[in-house]
This record gives structure tokens, sequence and C-alpha cells, in this order.
């Protein structure tokens, strides 16, 4: 029987733990997913969320506050001044975890009558598709064309 290599290193330091110790929780991804579709305010994303007011408080500030979302002022004529939520360079560079879940969920989980949302290529309208790939270039057709190794950050256990 071969062992992993795996068996031989300490999980304490695991970015995928870091990640989602961020963003791993339902109404974290549900505000994701709406600042990915264009929604930027409070009362938008509360509609569409349904997240109860002081939970999704929270999730924006915590989002703010890790440097995925900014905030922006803005005040409508006679009210008081609020802010709008805008994702960030580090927020945008979390899409890819979006689409892939969506892309999950589409393959898996969908309704029977099909997606509710269809990513699309902005300049062409092409629907989006998911591509692993190497440094090399090579399309990476599932999780078996992948060998984990131990990165630089690996800690042996004692």
């Amino acid at each position: 029987m071969n062992k992993s290599w795996a068996l031989d290193y300490d999980t304490s330091n695991c970015n995928i733990a870091a990640a989602l110790s961020i963003v791993g929780e339902k109404w974290t991804f549900f505000v994701l997913r709406e600042a990915f579709n264009g929604v930027r305010r409070f009362d938008d994303m509360q509609r569409r969320t349904s997240a109860p007011r002081q939970i999704l408080s929270n999730r924006l500030a915590r989002l703010v506050a890790e440097g995925i979302l900014r905030k922006v002022p803005y005040q409508e004529a006679g009210q008081r001044p609020r802010s709008e939520y805008r994702l960030t360079e580090k927020g945008i560079a979390l899409f890819p975890v979006i689409a892939a879940l969506l892309a999950w969920g589409d393959k898996y989980a969908a309704w029977a009558a099909g997606p509710a949302v269809e990513l699309t290529h902005r300049d062409c309208g092409a629907p989006v598709q998911l591509e692993l790939t190497c440094s090399a270039g090579h399309v990476l057709g599932s999780a078996r064309d992948v060998t984990p190794v131990p990165g630089p950050g690996a800690r042996k256990i004692a």
C-alpha cells in the first residue's frame, strides 16, 4: 500500500483552512455572489440574500476588514449618507472560487428547469467555462491529473 506523503506533514498552516476562516460561511458566499452580480447597497443585498440585518452587517464589516470589499460613500437626495460595497482586487480574485461553486451546483445541484444564472463573456457573449491549466499551458481534465507536493511552507510532523 502506498502511503501519501501528506501524512508526514502538519496541517496547522493549511491555506485552505485560512481561506475558509475568512470566507467559508454561507452568508459570506451570498454577499460575494451579490457583489459579483453588481449588487452594492446594503438594503438590496439584504433583500436578495434574506440575511438577517445583523448577520449581513457583520459579514460586510468582516469582508471590508479583510480587504475583500471596500466602502464607497453615496448619498441620495434628501437622505443620510450611506455606503456601497465594492469588490477590491483581493475580492475579484475570489471570482474563480464563486464560478467553480456555480459550475458544480449547475452540474450536481441544479433545479430541473436548469441554472438560474449563466456566465457569459462580456465581449462576445459566449458561455464561460472553467478550465484548470498548468503553467506550461496543459489543460487538466480532473484532479487525477494533479500531483500535490510539499510546498515551501510545508512542515514535517516531528
